[in-house]
């Protein structure tokens, strides 16, 4: 079977890649990643943060207004908790384009345009194939307007669009009031491809020691049912590339989500629960799969079940929204 497919310009082997995560902290677990079938990896995020304050400032910042209320310090980062710092990232990146055959893409995490972005051209110079930014905002100020937010996200992408030639893939959050809108407006601003969706991880609160606990719950299976709506929405209506991410677990979420238009599909807690070996796995069943329904090659399904012959795509929402709730309906039997 040809699994090959197209994402920002680069032409991989298949659609499975590796996003940003602690697997690529090392160049051994990357090498890993690739011989067990990854096309591409994502490497993990180089903050804005990390990049703009001295560890002094981030304290102050982090800190301020905490001593108020013990409860609320333990909601608060330690600055020695974050990643490699940016130089570090830099020459891990380089080392990771000259000992891996296959693409490299750098990502870079913040909410503001200013001098931070210029490390994006040190991810090119490093040999960056493409550059993923991921812009996780939430915007807390009641007096910010929806219009604000996304007028955040596209000044980050001009900002950084200046600064590289290398191709650009914004993941986003689903928290844009009108999405189909805001993926278009990207797309017109210059965006190589689209990462659906970032996550959100939603704090919790320790009854017993008054703490605020940010912790990491890993995705299942049925959190691909987000980005395989939208990605099927927007399939046909912009240019730029579409990747889905989280809740990819098995070939059934890859297959579902190519055929609703998906170029790439994203792994991540399935390889941290399975290990590299999960990409093998997956691998083999896609084309086991493509092989009992008689499909040749990736290109031959991908978008084959998106919403672009629809020709009113919010009527088509309603009516299965109508029919999902009629069904459970029928078959409520206490």
């Amino acid at each position: 079977m040809d699994l090959s497919t197209t994402y920002l310009g680069l032409k991989l082997k298949n659609p499975i890649v590796p996003s940003a995560s602690p697997l690529s902290h090392t160049i051994d677990s990357m090498k890993r990643l690739e011989e067990a079938g990854a096309s591409a990896i994502v490497m993990y995020s180089l903050f804005e943060e990390q990049i703009i304050h001295e560890t002094a400032e981030v304290n102050y910042y982090l800190n301020y207004g905490s001593e108020s209320f013990f409860e609320a310090r333990s909601y608060f980062p330690d600055i020695h908790d974050y990643n490699l710092g940016p130089e570090e990232y830099i020459e891990l990146l380089r080392k990771a384009k000259k000992s891996l055959g296959i693409p490299v893409i750098g990502s870079l995490n913040g909410i503001t345009a200013g001098g931070w972005v210029q490390y994006a051209r040190k991810m090119e110079d490093a040999g960056a194939d493409a550059l993923e930014l991921n812009i996780y905002y939430i915007p807390t100020d009641a007096t910010v307007r929806s219009t604000d937010v996304e007028d955040r996200y596209l000044e980050v992408l001009n900002e950084v669009k200046r600064t590289v030639k290398i191709p650009i893939a914004m993941k986003l959050s689903p928290f844009i009031s009108s999405f189909s809108n805001f993926a278009r407006k990207l797309d017109l601003a210059g965006a190589n491809g689209l990462v659906l969706f970032n996550r959100f991880y939603q704090p919790d609160i320790d009854l017993e020691a008054l703490e605020v606990r940010p912790g990491v719950v890993l995705s299942d299976s049925h959190d691909s049912r987000l980005s395989l709506r939208w990605i099927a929405i927007l399939k046909g209506n912009i240019k730029a590339s579409l990747a889905a991410t989280s809740g990819i677990h098995s070939a059934n979420e890859v297959l579902k989500l190519v055929m609703a238009g998906a170029d790439v599909t994203m792994m991540c807690s399935s390889l941290l629960m399975h290990g590299p070996k999960r990409i093998t796995e997956v691998l083999q069943a896609i084309d086991q799969w493509m092989m009992n329904h008689e499909y040749v090659s990736i290109a031959q399904m991908k978008g084959s079940m998106s919403q672009k012959s629809v020709a009113d795509p919010s009527a088509f929402e309603r009516a299965n929204y109508m029919k999902a709730l009629n069904q459970y309906k029928q078959d409520f039997n206490w």
